[in-house]
């Protein structure tokens, strides 16, 4: 009879010699923004992928090949699926075909800004339900140092089997930066930390055998969801000095812009980060909360994450005062004049909307009487309020001219950046999209 070791490395090097010979079948929980980029790049890889979502709309978009994430090449999707490598469905009962599944489902925080976990604990009671002995789970939504242990691990044992001895268990964060032209899944770094030593030898060989980028082993699960949460926190709290400062120059009369391009000349200790209308996307404006909420478990107040983020928080503030000023000095008020918001991404050159601090800013401004209209080459529909709004995808120079204010709370590419300075009466930039190389009367920035 084999001893308990003995039958987790014969278990390992079972399902190590099917990822490597790529008879292993994958799958993906989560079809969103990190989960069906990994899934394709398993499909392209040469495994066979089964992708899983709770939204049928995503599972029959995908099944026919048709793309929805910004950062996929369409025909490679196409190929993959009519080549049978990748399928989607809404069927958790698959996940008994099987031998390794990542989990990529949603991590958002409630109205407390405490970590909402429901997505993450219904996919590992799924999984549960189908588990099956020398199989492999890696989570890789962002969320606090313990959950993989401490939330994930439970849930999954409620199947009979032990982690680390007859399954396999490890936490590997997704790094996903939507838009990126030069890091996309493919060639990003990866961490991987499991709960046993085998445990990461088998996390780490599926994703040698599908990335190009160094795959980094830590001591475990905790260890990597921390340097997930620290890498995130580090850009929050740097984005919230650049935002603090952007606010004190402009009341000193100084370009905060130039500032830190002048700062930027050192060769060495410093990164220069830049000031915006507030944050946005899934990672940076919520994955701090998740440290914060974490810490009072061992009685410990994180002021500097908080700080930050209130900072950041109250950007959306910010520009609405500066554009009501700026009415102001041309004796028009917020209230009936016409906003021209030309983006609500929340970053350049994706449809991705999510806390988008755009969203917000347009609130705020119709709370107070104005009239806005939402301009986006990328975004196809967004929720606001309680509904659903599709921006028009190209400012004309009618809309330019017939506006109070044009509103650049996002740099796409596509905007015609000349056009947009020629024909409006006053435009008000969130993001430098001239670079320092305008002085206009009608041009004021962030």
């Amino acid at each position: 009879m084999l001893t308990v070791k003995e039958t987790s490395s014969a278990l390992s090097e079972e399902l190590i010699e099917k990822l490597n010979t790529k008879t292993a079948v994958i799958g993906v929980v989560g079809l969103g923004y990190v989960g069906l980029p990994l899934a394709v790049e398993k499909a392209k890889a040469g495994y066979n992928v089964i992708g899983f979502d709770v939204q049928q709309s995503k599972v029959e978009e995908v099944n026919q090949g048709i793309n929805y994430i910004g950062d996929i090449v369409d025909e490679e999707l196409k190929g993959i699926v009519e080549n049978n490598k990748l399928k989607a469905t809404t069927d958790y009962s698959f996940i008994k075909d099987v031998d390794a599944v990542a989990i990529c489902v949603p991590t958002p925080l409630d109205i407390y800004k405490q970590p909402n976990t429901k997505y993450v604990e219904s996919s590992a009671a799924d999984i549960s339900t189908y588990l099956h002995e020398g199989m492999l789970i890696v989570l890789e939504s962002t969320t606090y140092p313990g959950t993989t242990e401490e939330l994930l691990k439970p849930i999954l044992e409620k199947s009979g089997l032990t982690c680390g001895e007859e399954f396999f268990l490890a936490y590997s964060p997704e790094r996903v930066d939507p838009g990126n032209k030069q890091f996309k899944t493919k060639n990003t770094p990866k961490v991987v930390g499991g709960v046993t030593e085998n445990c990461t030898k088998v996390a780490a060989t599926m994703y040698r055998n599908v990335l190009e980028g160094d795959i980094h082993e830590v001591s475990s699960p905790s260890v990597a969801e921390m340097e997930k949460i620290l890498e995130n926190t580090f850009r929050n709290i740097n984005i919230g000095l650049a935002n603090e400062m952007a606010v004190l120059c402009n009341k000193m009369g100084i370009d905060v812009w130039e500032v830190i391009d002048a700062a930027a000349t050192k060769p060495y200790g410093f990164m220069p980060f830049y000031p915006g209308p507030g944050l946005g996307g899934h990672c940076i404006p919520i994955d701090p909360w998740y440290l914060t909420w974490k810490a009072r478990e061992y009685n410990y107040h994180t002021k500097l994450i908080e700080t930050a983020g209130e900072i950041n928080n109250e950007m959306p503030d910010y520009v609405v005062s500066r554009i009501t000023e700026i009415l102001n000095k041309d004796g028009k008020s917020l209230r009936n004049s016409h906003v021209l918001v030309l983006g609500v991404a929340y970053k350049k050159d994706i449809d991705d909307y999510r806390e988008s601090p755009v969203l917000p800013i347009l609130e705020k401004m119709e709370e107070k009487g104005a009239i806005c209209t939402v301009v986006d080459p990328y975004v196809r529909e967004f929720k606001y309020k309680n509904g659903v709004d599709k921006p028009i995808k190209h400012a004309s120079a009618e809309m330019l001219e017939d506006a109070d204010l044009v509103l650049l709370a996002t740099n796409h590419s596509d905007f015609d950046y000349e056009e947009i300075l020629e024909k409006s009466k006053m435009v008000f930039d969130t993001r430098n999209s001239y670079v320092n190389k305008v002085t206009n009367s009608n041009y004021r920035k962030l």
